[in-house]
């Protein structure tokens, strides 16, 4: 599993494809959770144009894979990733779904 800290970079962002790129961006999220490849994704509150990411691939080449194909890559956004093991997850996470 992975953790994806996603921040767009938003002075590189050309104003007439803003929000055409966000669109892009959301559905691309949508689709990856979907497919179950993403399976906590959310923005952070203390900290502009940027959020977390938890993610299942099974392999790092994959997890590149799947990031290549954001609106904002390479270039408009940065992509710290960090590969993790998940030993406890609550019974409760559900219960957080957009807190």
């Amino acid at each position: 599993m992975y953790l994806i800290d996603i921040t767009i970079q938003s002075n590189r962002i050309p104003a007439k494809r803003a929000d055409e790129l966000l669109t892009a961006h959301r559905n691309w999220f949508t689709n990856q959770a979907e497919k179950g490849n993403f399976l906590l994704v959310g923005p952070y509150l203390d900290k502009k144009m940027a959020g977390l990411v938890i993610a299942y691939a099974e392999s790092r080449e994959e997890l590149e894979e799947i990031l290549s194909q954001d609106s904002y890559y390479p270039d408009l956004a940065t992509y710290g990733v960090h590969e993790f093991q998940a030993n406890i997850i609550s019974e409760k996470l559900i219960d957080y779904k957009g807190k």
